[in-house]
């Protein structure tokens, strides 16, 4: 007597209204997140005198196209720009390597008094704050002497060998060396922590065959640790491209600045104008000047020495003497400002 078994239910999914909810809540952040990436790439591709015309809700008459990018990689100079950070870059990816891989093997392969006293210092310097630093590497940068040995050119573009002014300010070099100290501390960390999981067995047999510590470094530890070399690689060229603030800071000449940078010199090539007050030449922003500047086209009073603009009366419509005490202490508050500016400028 056989006996047929009875074909397996078929468990069919339950209908939850608590998973639909959270798949729509899933679907609209990353529909919120993509947007603006979305939104900017529409809007570069249209030309900014037909979105003036018809607003940023509308289709561009002429369609769609790639103008812009065009004019902004012919006018603007990238590949040039892009030179300079390569050259930057590089150098300084590499020389980071170098050192931090020689910290890391003489603290992680080798057994001495103040091994981990110096992880823990390449360590800690990931904690210092840039900004902490940058008046006195500003003096530094400005009282440093190097020798001229001459420069690399190619075309329009020169790379000096040390340095062209005979300073270390405005020079790929010293941008090089200020990325050079902020990477190695990280790089250290990293490499460190891959360098503990090579067995010692493998640098004390080298060392028993006669091997050189060098030589154990470049032929045995480095060769083991290309993973770790090839990620920080990666990640060490990424922060030093994004960099925005040494480039401004300790390049002067906007030819030589990385892409991140070289924009905002070429924005600010036009000089903030100054307005004077008094013979003693001192000089004030717009920024600064502007409530002397709007108070006296009201008032009558024209800008000049401080004397004329003291005995000059105001000729307001409703109130001589209010007119009067605000353009007085515009005026004065004008001269302070500019006086803090003057001194910091000195400074």
């Amino acid at each position: 007597m056989s006996v047929i078994a009875a074909p397996p239910s078929v468990l069919r999914p339950r209908f939850r209204i608590s998973r639909v909810f959270l798949h729509g809540f899933l679907i609209s952040m990353v529909l919120v997140w993509l947007f603006p990436l979305f939104w900017a790439v529409y809007s570069s591709l249209r030309p900014i005198s037909d979105t003036i015309q018809n607003g940023y809700l509308s289709w561009p008459s002429g369609g769609l196209s790639f103008v812009n990018y065009q004019n902004f990689w012919t006018q603007a100079d990238l590949p040039y720009y892009y030179l300079n950070t390569l050259v930057i870059a590089v150098p300084a990816v590499v020389l980071t390597l170098l050192l931090a891989s020689m910290v890391a093997f003489a603290c992680t392969q080798f057994s001495w008094r103040f091994n981990l006293t110096t992880l823990m210092v390449f360590t800690a310097g990931n904690l210092l704050p840039p900004q902490v630093i940058i008046v006195p590497l500003f003096r530094i940068y400005l009282n440093t002497p190097l020798p001229m040995l001459g420069s690399i050119d190619i075309g329009r573009f020169s790379f000096p060998l040390l340095t062209d002014n005979t300073l270390l300010y405005d020079q790929y070099l010293g941008v090089m060396l200020i990325h050079v100290v902020f990477q190695t501390g990280f790089a250290t960390f990293v490499l460190s922590n891959y360098m503990k999981t090579i067995s010692k067995e493998i640098t004390e047999s080298a060392i028993v065959d006669g091997a050189h510590v060098l030589r154990i470094w470049w032929n045995i530890v480095l060769p083991l640790c290309r993973p770790a070399l090839a990620a920080m690689a990666t990640l060490l060229f990424t922060f030093i491209y994004n960099d925005f603030l040494w480039a401004l800071l300790l390049m002067k000449t906007g030819d030589r600045r990385p892409i991140t940078s070289a924009q905002t010199s070429a924005s600010t090539k036009g000089r903030i104008t100054v307005r004077a007050y008094g013979p003693s030449s001192r000089r004030c922003p717009p920024s600064l000047s502007a409530p002397a500047t709007s108070c006296s086209s009201r008032s009558g009073v024209r800008p000049g020495p401080r004397s004329r603009s003291a005995s000059r009366p105001c000729r307001h419509s409703s109130s001589r003497s209010s007119a009067r005490s605000r353009c007085r202490s515009s005026l004065s508050d004008c001269r302070w400002q500019c006086a803090i500016h003057s001194r910091a400028i000195a400074a």
